[in-house]
């Protein structure tokens, strides 16, 4: 029997990846977005580092269940404007600002700065709760470099202007599998799945 795991989010595109890369694990298992999740009061996701607001917010989730309770935190940094958009990615352009208006900002903020400077990664940290138990906190990232100009219609977010060198492309313009292979998430969520027959 599959093992249910709920992930702590309303994200489709996230779910799919955690599917996707579910079919590696050695163990059966079963992802599913949190029900009810939009009806939950907003987790406030207010400590300076990405592994802190995922384990705050997974252990808020997990409150709500008995089940297992996966959440992540992840966004982009950039050395050079000082670590930003970091862990308010997501709010970097303001709460409800579409991915358009974050990526407009990050290129406005971004236009006099060349070479080295453009260099930036992904980060993505995952914790894992049960019953109100730590079972384990992942972190991995992925480095590129930010594009004048975003390119490719897949992924979502910062996508399409988060140039991944060594395959000379943007992560949006990735296929589904490329993307799961190189990403800071599919990179975080393979740690996952090496311990997982340990701690489920």
């Amino acid at each position: 029997m599959a093992a249910k795991i709920l992930l702590a989010s309303s994200n489709a595109g996230k779910l799919r990846e955690f599917q996707f890369l579910a079919k590696e694990s050695p163990l059966p298992l079963e992802f599913e977005l949190f029900p009810g999740f939009d009806s939950i009061p907003d987790f406030e996701e207010s400590a300076p580092t990405f592994a802190e607001n995922s384990l705050g917010k997974a252990l808020y989730y997990s409150r709500q269940t008995g089940k297992a309770v996966i959440a992540d935190d992840s966004g982009l940094v950039v050395p050079s404007l000082g670590g930003r958009p970091g862990v308010l990615s997501a709010r970097y352009a303001g709460v409800g600002a579409t991915s358009g208006q974050r990526i407009e900002k990050l290129l406005g903020e971004m236009n006099p700065l060349t070479g080295i400077e453009r260099a930036a990664h992904f980060v993505c940290a995952i914790s894992l709760i049960r019953q109100n138990r730590a079972l384990a906190v992942i972190t991995a990232q992925a480095d590129g470099e930010i594009l004048l100009a975003g390119r490719g219609n897949g992924g979502f977010g910062y996508d399409p202007v988060f140039y991944f060198p060594s395959l000379k492309r943007s992560f949006a313009e990735l296929t589904a599998e490329e993307k799961n292979q190189h990403s800071h998430r599919g990179k975080a969520f393979r740690r996952l799945l090496a311990v997982l027959p340990d701690v489920l």
